[in-house]
C-alpha cells in the first residue's frame, strides 16, 4: 500500500504550494486515476511517490517504508516505475534491447533475456526487440517505455499522462494494456487530463489547487458524472450514453465500459 498523509510541496523559488496537505492511499492491485486540470499538481504527486522529489512536509509511506526526505531510495527503485508522457524524453539508447537491458546489468544474461522477453511480450512489441527506436511510432515508443518499467518486475506503476501525445490508435493499445496488467495484479496510478482513462480506474481522485476534493468509485460514475462537468472535465461519451440511458429508465452495470459491453447489455433490455 502507498500513503500519502498531509504532504504539502512546493517549487524551489515559487511563491505558493502546489500540493496542500494532500491525503489519500492506494491499496495493493488497485488502479486510480488522478485528474485534474493542468496546474493542479498532478505530475508533482507521480514525482514524490516514485522519489524523484523529496518529501519536505508531510509523509509518503510505500509498503511501510519511508520515502520521506529521499530515504529508501535505492528500495524504491525496484518497487516502483514511472512512465511520463513523452516517450522520447525517456529513450537513452537507440536500440530497444540496448534500451531494455541496461537496468539489468547485473543479473544474469539468462535472467536479462527472459525479462525483456517477457516485458515486451507485455506490451505487444516482442517482434521489435532487436529494432532500432527511431523507426518507431510515438504510441510504439511508449510501448516500449513501460516495458522497460516492467522489465524490472516492480509492484507500483505511474503512468504519468501516458497517452496525450499518442494518437487515437496508440490509446487504445496503452489502455489495453493497463487493462491486462490490472488483471495480473499490478497496482497502478494513472495521472491523466483524458477523461477517458478514468474508465480503468478502480478509483478517481479529483485534484483542486492541491488537494483531492473528490473520490469517485468506478460502480458511482454515472451517479456521479455531474461533478466531473463541475470541475470542467469532459465526461467520456460511454459515460454521457449511460447517463442518459439512466434517465430514460434503463440502468446497465458496466465492468469494462467498453463499447461491446454496452450494445451486448442493451440487447437484454430493448
Amino acid at each position: 500500500m502507498i500513503k500519502i498523509e498531509n504532504v504539502t510541496y512546493k517549487y524551489k523559488g515559487s511563491n505558493y504550494n502546489v500540493l496542500n496537505e494532500l491525503n489519500f492511499s492506494v491499496k495493493d492491485g488497485e488502479v486510480i486515476a488522478i485528474i485534474g486540470k493542468n496546474g493542479s499538481g498532478k505530475s508533482t504527486i507521480g514525482r514524490l511517490i516514485s522519489g524523484i522529489s523529496k518529501v519536505k512536509r508531510g509523509k509518503i509511506t510505500v509498503d511501510n517504508l519511508d520515502i520521506s526526505e529521499g530515504e529508501n531510495y535505492d528500495v524504491l527503485q525496484n518497487k516502483i516505475g514511472i512512465v511520463f508522457q513523452n516517450p522520447e524524453n525517456q529513450i537513452i539508447f537507440n536500440n530497444i534491447y540496448d534500451e531494455l537491458s541496461f537496468s539489468l546489468k547485473e543479473l544474469e544474461k539468462s535472467e536479462i533475456e527472459n525479462r525483456i522477453d517477457t516485458a515486451l511480450k507485455q506490451v505487444d512489441m516482442l517482434e521489435f526487440k532487436k529494432q532500432d527506436l527511431y523507426t518507431l511510432s510515438l504510441g510504439q515508443k511508449q510501448r516500449v517505455m513501460i516495458a522497460e518499467i516492467l522489465a524490472k518486475n516492480p509492484k507500483y506503476i505511474i503512468l504519468d499522462e501516458p497517452t496525450t501525445m499518442i494518437d487515437s490508435q496508440g490509446k487504445e493499445k496503452i489502455y489495453g494494456i493497463i487493462q491486462s496488467l490490472k488483471k495480473q495484479g499490478y497496482t497502478i496510478i494513472c495521472i491523466t487530463n483524458l477523461a477517458d482513462e478514468i474508465l480503468l480506474a478502480d478509483r478517481t481522485l479529483i485534484l483542486s489547487e492541491g488537494k483531492i476534493i473528490h473520490e469517485i468509485e468506478q460502480k458511482d460514475l454515472v451517479e456521479k458524472a455531474h461533478i466531473l462537468e463541475e470541475h470542467g472535465i469532459k465526461q467520456p461519451t460511454i459515460l454521457k450514453i449511460l447517463t442518459k440511458l439512466k434517465e430514460n429508465g434503463i440502468e446497465l452495470d458496466l465492468k469494462e465500459f467498453s463499447i461491446d459491453e454496452l450494445v451486448n447489455q442493451l440487447k437484454g433490455k430493448i
